[in-house]
């Protein structure tokens, strides 16, 4: 029985007598084995986080270990209280896969003795490249789920089943960032399909796998590259056929999401309207002259949103601006006056209301 990677590093610990550790080419961790107490900060930071820092991935990166066909010595740093270590490529066809760590303050492991675990960096590499494919052709066929072709879609669904068998029903995240980072799949539970769809992240999330914790977690490896994070919620999706609806209303919860926030399809309420057209046909439907004039008083538009999100009442809308009550009536004449609508009427109101919900989630006309 092929060995896993789990086995390799523990293999490797027990070869060189050394605490081995295999990370990925983006330095996430993907399997450890102790051998002794001997730790170090880099070490204990990389279990602990499953992935090294953007600063020791640069420190090694500077010793050319990503070009490297061989060992590699990494001296120690007493200031950083990093011991030395062994780095063992983890290649397959001429490519880096990941890393063999092994703590070596000593320098006890002879070339020899590497030269013994390199057949094992090979399996390793082997495994990775095998797995990195897999998760690719997944990530393509996820990607047809969400295709505009319904024939595309019935395949991939079918492919999709017959290859990973995923359990329904489904959740659909989206996730999005101001340009567009990678999403590494290893870090997420087995059973999540991930894809990167008109540049945003899409997660198609089994019933079995908590939605909630894997949201966070892809969350948390976009925010590790300085990304600000918009996510995007919809469930249930009772088939992989239904995905595409499920994807293109988290995407409107995750347009309308802060960066930072994590909202749900069934919570939108008015919201969910982005959904049913393009945004100058709402722009078109929801806005009147009088709107738009509103629109660019910031202080006034505030004041007719934060008073018709409390339902007209006065003293919680004066409480919430922090404005006398007599300010509060002055504003809303000026509002009434600039909209030419009566806030005492209802479907004025809802006019208003509509206007002022919609218009920060709307592109403006070209």
């Amino acid at each position: 029985m092929p060995l896993d990677l789990q086995e390799i590093a523990e293999q490797a610990a027990d070869l060189l007598q050394a605490p081995a550790t295999l990370e990925d080419r983006d330095f996430h961790l993907v399997a450890y084995a102790a051998h002794g107490d001997t730790i170090d900060p880099v070490r204990l930071d990389s279990i602990l986080r499953r992935r090294s820092s953007e600063d020791v991935r640069a420190r090694f990166e500077r010793h050319g270990i990503a070009r490297a066909t061989g060992p590699v010595r990494i001296p120690a740093d007493a200031s950083l209280g990093q011991l030395a270590r062994l780095c063992l490529p983890v290649r397959w066809h001429n490519v880096t896969y990941g890393y063999l760590w092994l703590l070596d303050d000593q320098e006890r492991i002879t070339s020899a003795q590497a030269a013994k675990a390199m057949p094992l960096c090979e399996r390793a590499a082997l495994l990775m490249a095998r797995q990195a494919r897999e998760r690719d052709d997944l990530g393509w066929k996820v990607a047809d789920l969400l295709s505009t072709h319904p024939d595309a879609r019935t395949q991939a669904a079918d492919d999709l089943t017959e290859a990973a068998s995923p359990e329904p029903p489904f959740a659909v995240a989206v996730l999005r960032t101001p340009s567009p980072e990678p999403l590494n799949p290893w870090q997420l539970p087995h059973s999540v399909l991930t894809t990167v769809w008109q540049r945003d992240h899409v997660l198609v999330i089994p019933a079995s796998t908590p939605t909630p914790s894997t949201v966070d977690r892809a969350r948390r490896l976009l925010e590790e590259r300085n990304a600000p994070v918009q996510a995007g919620v919809y469930a249930p999706c009772a088939t992989l056929e239904d995905v595409h609806e499920g994807w293109l209303r988290a995407r409107v919860a995750a347009r309308t999401a802060a960066p930072g926030e994590t909202r749900d399809w069934t919570n939108l309420g008015v919201l969910r309207l982005l959904r049913t057209a393009g945004d100058e046909a709402l722009t078109q439907a929801t806005q009147t002259p009088g709107t738009n004039r509103l629109l660019d008083n910031h202080e006034l538009a505030e004041t007719a949103r934060t008073y018709l999100d409390l339902a007209g009442n006065v003293q919680q809308t004066a409480k919430a601006l922090n404005i006398h009550r007599q300010t509060l009536y002055h504003r809303l004449r000026r509002i009434e006056e600039l909209t030419a609508l009566t806030l005492t009427n209802g479907q004025d109101r809802l006019t208003l209301h509509l206007a002022l919900t919609l218009s920060p989630h709307l592109a403006p006309p070209t």
